[in-house]
Order: structure tokens, then C-alpha cells, then sequence
């Protein structure tokens, strides 16, 4: 076999996690351009994730030079398989050291995300509802999975929705998939590939759909999903009708911690050390109850006023312990009570308050390719410059008189670059930085400190 040309190596650990996927890259250029590619996301937020702004070029007339084509090249026409990389991706993830790896216990989280792009050739694009900015633009539409479990989180897998009018037969066309359909086939490959999670969590807009949880509970997969606060039941005229309304009769008996009626005490406990007191109502009404196949459970800060920033109503097929249920065979889903309801849907605060940050922040949307596969190339890429963060912590020292563990070689600065002090990273602590790299390794640091920061509740417990 041909020795391999040597490639300019990426500073510190980043060449360690680089050449975890050289055999995925059969050319030298490839490969230089994958480490080029990653140390370009990583660099400082301030900068744009453009392709000049990786090659460290100037916008527009940079974007002759043959940095930003070799760049360009990568994403486009050179032959490497995303799905390939993304796989290696899981395996580095699930082999992760126990403080950097999930757990059983965490979710998969199904979300979309948007993004404004314009043009009729790019893949993808269509005027359609964006959510993560609240309206309705030209834009770009990903759904993905993410696993998080109250210590870490993972991206997972992703795929673009197409919107109808770029099929023939439009809506009724057999290529045209609906957001929840590629929601099922992303839950499918993540129990295809044996990623470990308690239940799938996402918002109101797949809880509402009756077909995405009859996918689920054919998969035997567990669920807690979002509901609209208008959710409802048909019924007589006098009884209770929705969650909602269930809520509003039981908050009229709480009256506080010594008299709180149907309502049970949940504190949810948060990374950063304090708590919050939640209460949780399990609805017995309509098709839910504690005995019956479905569950509603509400989770308010405030039985009485129910405020709408600070109640979820959720729907879960968990079985309540101590229900028939929960009894069943082996197999069959594990027994959840109100905490553990509350905890589950509770991680997925992740997407909200950081995920979608940190995905901004690597460039997410920043690319400045119009194919399919360019596309799904940057957004692969993106995720590897993410799961990075994660493979680097799993590998801090235990003190900050320790090296971090990195097989690279490179010699150690006193400065790392022009008008730059001395790196305080410990990932990067003591690392060459490079020309064009300064801070790279810095800034994923700060992006982990950033997400451990705004962490979500890392736990849930009942106080009843």
C-alpha cells in the first residue's frame, strides 16, 4: 500500500480528532482541506463561517484565491460520503469517555430549524414557515435529532425538508416528505443505530399529530411530546375537555404546599446548583389517565394562574408506576412518574436555550453552496466541529496543572499570534495555534463553557 502524503496538521487535540477520519478521505487534498474546514468553524463567533471567512480571505475578491476554491472544491465536487463521516461521528460518540458520552437516560430530541436563504437554484429553499424566527421567508428547513441527557448533548442525524414545488407531483409527488415523516425515519435511524435514549421529546407540533405517535408506539419507542394549550377532547357539555381545563378545576383546591389538592411538588434541579419548584397534575379525563395507554400531565410553576411561559401540557405513553402498564412483560416501556415526566420533557430545553446558539455560532447557516450535497457536507462538518468540543472535554486534565492528553506535536508558543496573550484554554493550553487559527481551540472551550452554563434542568425530583 502507498504511503499517505503528509497533511499540514490542525493545532493540539483537533489533529487528534482529525485523523480519526483520514480513511474516509482518499485524497491528500481532502484531507487538508477537512482540517482547514473545521479549524475555520471553530474560529472566534464574531467572524462569518463564509467560505472566504474559512480560507481567512477577504469577502468577495478572496474569493478567487485558491484557499477559498480548494474550500469550494471540497464541498462540492470532491468524492467523500457524508453519511460515512457521520457515522464514524457516532462511534467516536458513543465510545466517549464516561464524562463526555450519554446515557440511557437521556432523550432524543426532534426539532427543525430554519434559516433565510434566497435564489431559486439552491436545494431546498421555498418560502415557508421558519420557526426558530417566527415567520414565514425564503428559506432553508433542516429536521434533526438530538441526543441530550442532562450532562451532554449530541447532535445526531439530520435531513432537509423540501418543500412540494420542487417535485413534479408536488404534495402528492412519492419523493415529497412531510416534516413529520422525516421525523419518524430520523427516530428509526437512531434506534437502527443504537443510540440509547429513555424517550423521544419534541414540541406541540409533532405532539399534535396522531400519526407521528402511533409511529412511535409501533417502534416501541417511549414519548413525552408537547401539546397546544387549546388540546381538546370532544365531550358533553359540564365535563372536562382538555388539559387545560383539567388544570383550572384542580388549581381551584390548591392553596399552596400544605393544601395542594391533585397537584405534586417536582423540584427541578439546575447545572448550576439552584432549583425551581414545579408542580405536575396527572390528568384523568378523556383518553388519558394513569391506567389507560396515553397520559397528560400538566407542569406549571403556578397551579393557580397557569402562566403560559411557565406550564407545559404534555401527552406521554410511559406507563404510570404502579399502573397494569407497568407490569407488562419484558420489553415493554419502563414505569415514569410525574418527576420523571417533567425531567424527560425538560431536556429539551437544550434546542431552545443552547443548541441552536451553539449551532449559530459554528456557522450553521452560513454556507455559500447551492447542491444538496454541498449542503449536507457543511452541515456534517458542522456537527463535527461540535462533537469535537465533547471528544476534548471527555479528554481535559483533571487539574489545570495537568497536560490534556494529545498525541500532536507541535511545539508550544508564548504567544498565540499577533497581539495575542497567552491561551488560557485548557484544551489549547500550551498548543501552536497556526497561522489563521488563533483562539480556534480557545473558542471551543468557550462554546462548552457557554453550554454548561445555560444548561437546563439537569434533574427532576418529586417532593411529594
Amino acid at each position: 500500500m502507498t504511503k499517505r502524503s503528509p497533511v499540514s496538521p490542525a493545532p493540539g487535540p483537533l489533529e487528534d480528532y482529525a485523523a480519526l477520519f483520514d480513511d474516509l478521505f482518499g485524497a491528500r487534498a481532502q484531507r487538508h482541506a477537512f482540517r482547514r474546514y473545521l479549524e475555520g468553524l471553530l474560529l472566534p463567533a464574531e467572524r462569518d463561517k463564509t467560505l472566504t471567512a474559512l480560507a481567512n480571505t477577504e469577502p468577495v475578491v478572496g474569493a478567487q484565491r485558491k484557499e477559498a476554491q480548494s474550500l469550494q472544491w471540497f464541498l462540492s465536487e470532491s468524492r467523500w460520503d457524508p453519511g460515512k463521516v457521520n457515522e464514524r461521528r457516532l462511534e467516536l460518540m458513543l465510545e466517549a469517555s464516561a464524562s463526555a458520552a450519554p446515557s440511557e437516560k437521556g432523550v432524543l430530541v426532534i426539532d427543525e430549524h430554519g434559516d433565510r436563504k434566497w435564489g431559486k437554484k439552491t436545494a431546498h429553499v421555498g418560502r415557508q414557515w421558519l420557526a426558530n424566527i417566527g415567520k414565514t421567508e425564503s428559506g432553508v428547513v433542516s429536521v434533526s435529532s438530538l441526543l441530550a441527557d442532562g450532562r451532554v448533548y449530541h447532535p445526531v442525524h439530520f435531513e432537509p425538508y423540501t418543500p412540494s414545488h420542487h417535485f413534479e407531483g408536488g404534495k402528492h409527488d412519492p419523493r415529497f416528505r412531510t416534516k413529520l415523516k422525516i421525523a419518524s425515519q430520523l427516530v428509526d435511524l437512531a434506534m437502527e443505530r443504537g443510540i440509547p435514549f429513555r424517550a423521544v421529546v419534541a414540541d406541540s407540533f409533532y405532539g399534535e399529530d396522531r400519526g407521528f405517535k402511533r409511529a412511535l408506539e409501533e417502534r416501541g419507542a417511549g414519548y413525552v411530546l408537547a401539546l397546544k394549550p387549546s388540546h381538546a377532547w370532544w365531550h358533553k357539555v359540564g365535563e372536562i375537555g382538555s388539559p387545560w381545563a383539567a388544570a383550572v378545576v384542580a388549581g381551584q383546591d390548591w392553596e399552596g404546599e400544605r393544601h395542594c389538592g391533585e397537584w405534586v411538588k417536582v423540584m427541578r434541579c439546575f447545572r448550576d446548583g439552584h432549583e425551581e419548584v414545579w408542580w405536575a397534575l396527572e390528568v384523568d379525563a378523556g383518553p388519558y389517565g394513569p391506567q389507560r395507554e396515553w397520559r397528560s400531565v400538566v407542569a406549571t410553576t403556578d397551579p393557580k394562574q397557569l402562566p403560559d411561559k411557565a406550564t407545559w401540557y404534555l401527552t406521554t405513553n410511559l406507563p404510570a408506576p404502579g399502573s397494569e402498564r407497568s407490569r407488562e412483560e419484558e420489553g415493554a416501556l419502563a414505569p415514569a412518574d410525574l418527576s420523571e415526566v417533567v425531567r424527560l420533557y425538560g431536556l429539551r430545553m437544550w434546542v431552545e436555550h443552547s443548541y441552536k446558539q451553539v449551532k449559530h455560532v459554528l456557522g450553521w447557516s452560513d454556507y455559500q453552496v447551492r447542491s444538496d450535497l454541498a449542503i449536507r457536507r457543511h452541515w456534517q462538518l458542522v456537527c463535527l466541529a461540535f462533537s469535537f468540543c465533547w471528544w476534548a472535554y471527555g479528554r481535559l486534565p483533571a487539574s489545570l496543572e495537568e497536560p490534556a492528553q494529545t498525541t500532536n506535536d507541535a511545539p508550544p508558543t508564548e504567544s498565540g499570534g499577533r497581539g495575542k496573550k497567552e491561551s488560557q484554554g485548557i484544551v489549547a493550553r500550551g498548543l501552536e495555534g497556526g497561522k489563521g487559527m488563533v483562539g480556534a481551540l480557545d473558542n471551543a472551550v468557550a462554546i462548552l463553557e457557554g453550554v454548561l452554563r445555560d444548561a437546563p434542568a439537569s434533574g427532576a425530583k418529586s417532593a411529594a
